[in-house]
C-alpha cells in the first residue's frame, strides 16, 4: 500500500516495504531539498500535518525530522517550525539519495506496465553503452597489478582499479571499466576467467635496456641495487644487467615487499627500481626507474581517453 502526500510536498511511502518507513521518509524528505522542491528557508509541514496525510505515527515523523536536524537538513525554530537548510550533503546521504531514485525508477517502470526482465535488458543494454569511467588492469600477479596501476595513474592522471582474473569473472567488477592486460602471453591466461567476448587493451612491455637510454652507462665498479615489490622484476633486471656487463657480486636484490629493504642504500649506489617502489627510495640517491609498459602503450591510453565522448571527470582523477 503506497501513501501519497499532498502536492505541497510529493512524498509516498510503501507499507510493504522491507525498507523503513523511517527511512523513506527521511531520504525522500532530504532530496525534496536537495532537488529545490523546498528552499532553504523554506517551511516544511509540521509533524501533526505530515502524520496525518501519510497515516502514520507522529512519533515517526519526529524522529525523522530530528534525524534530518542533526545531519543538518532541517532546523527547528523555536515557536515557528521545521524550516529547510542550505545543504551539501555528506557522503552517506547521496548513497540514500541514489538508492531513492533507483527504487523511483523501478517503481514508475512497473506502474507503466513493464516487467522486470524487459526493465533488466534494457538498463543492462543502457550501461554496456556507457563510455568507460576508469580503467582496469586485470593480471593474476597482484604486485604487477599494482605496478602498473602506478604507472598508468602517473602518466594519465585517471582512476586506476587492479582485480585478478576471477574477480572479473562477474558482470560487476567490469561495468565502467576499460579492461587492461600487460602482452599476449599474460593475455591468454587472463581471458580464460573473463565472460565471454570481453574486450581488451593489450599494453606492450619495454625492455630495460629501452628504459635505461638516455641516462648514461652503468659505472662498471658501482654498487647496483634493484629493488622491486614484484619479483619477477629483481629476477629479469639481474639477468639484463649481468649480460650488459655487470658484476654480478656488484648487485644487489631488494624485495620491495619486506620491511627495512632501504636500509643501507650507500649514496655511492645505482639504484634501480619500479615505479611504485621508486616512491619509497630516500632522497638523494642515483635512482633509474624502470617503467614496463612502453611509451607507445601508454600514448593509446591517451589516445583512448580524447576519444571518450564524456572524458573521465575531476572527480575520477588521482594525484600521484
Amino acid at each position: 500500500m503506497y501513501n501519497r502526500c499532498g502536492e505541497s510536498m510529493k512524498l509516498w511511502l510503501s507499507k510493504t516495504s522491507d525498507v523503513p518507513v523511517r527511512d523513506q521518509l527521511a531520504t525522500q524528505i532530504a532530496m525534496a531539498i536537495l532537488s529545490g522542491d523546498y528552499q532553504a528557508g523554506q517551511r516544511l509541514p509540521s509533524t501533526r500535518e505530515l502524520a496525518l496525510r501519510l497515516h502514520i505515527h507522529q512519533n515517526t515523523v519526529s524522529a525523522v525530522y530530528r534525524d534530518l536536524a542533526r545531519r543538518g537538513w532541517v532546523e527547528f525554530r523555536k515557536g515557528s517550525g521545521i524550516y529547510a537548510r542550505a545543504h551539501s550533503p555528506a557522503e552517506p546521504d547521496q548513497e540514500h539519495a541514489l538508492d531513492f531514485l533507483i527504487r523511483s525508477f523501478f517503481e514508475s517502470a512497473r506502474q507503466k506496465g513493464y516487467s522486470l526482465a524487459r526493465v533488466q535488458s534494457s538498463m543492462k543494454r543502457w550501461l554496456e553503452m556507457q563510455p568507460p569511467d576508469h580503467f582496469l588492469v586485470v593480471d593474476r600477479e597482484p604486485e604487477l597489478r599494482r605496478i602498473l596501476a602506478a604507472e598508468i595513474e602517473e602518466a594519465t592522471g585517471v582512476t586506476v582499479k587492479t582485480a585478478s582474473p576471477d574477480e572479473c569473472a562477474g558482470p560487476s567488477m567490469l561495468t565502467g571499466a576499460a579492461l587492461l592486460v600487460l602482452d599476449n602471453n599474460r593475455a591468454e591466461s587472463v581471458m580464460t576467467s573473463l565472460p565471454p567476448g570481453t574486450q581488451l587493451i593489450m599494453l606492450r612491455s619495454r625492455s630495460l635496456p629501452v628504459s635505461l637510454q638516455g641516462k648514461g652507462p652503468v659505472p662498471p665498479d658501482a654498487l647496483v641495487i634493484v629493488v622491486s615489490v614484484w619479483p619477477d622484476f629483481l629476477e629479469w633486471s639481474r639477468r639484463v644487467l649481468v649480460a650488459a656487463g655487470v658484476e654480478p657480486d656488484a648487485l644487489s636484490l631488494r624485495d620491495g615487499r619486506k620491511r627495512g629493504w632501504h636500509k643501507g642504500i650507500a649514496l655511492n649506489a645505482l639504484v634501480i627500481a619500479d615505479t611504485l617502489t621508486a616512491r619509497e627510495i630516500p632522497a638523494g640517491r642515483d635512482v633509474r626507474v624502470f617503467r614496463i609498459i612502453a611509451d607507445s602503450s601508454i600514448d593509446e591510453l591517451r589516445r583512448f581517453i580524447d576519444s571518450l565522448p564524456v572524458p573521465p571527470s575531476s572527480v575520477d582523477r588521482v594525484t600521484v
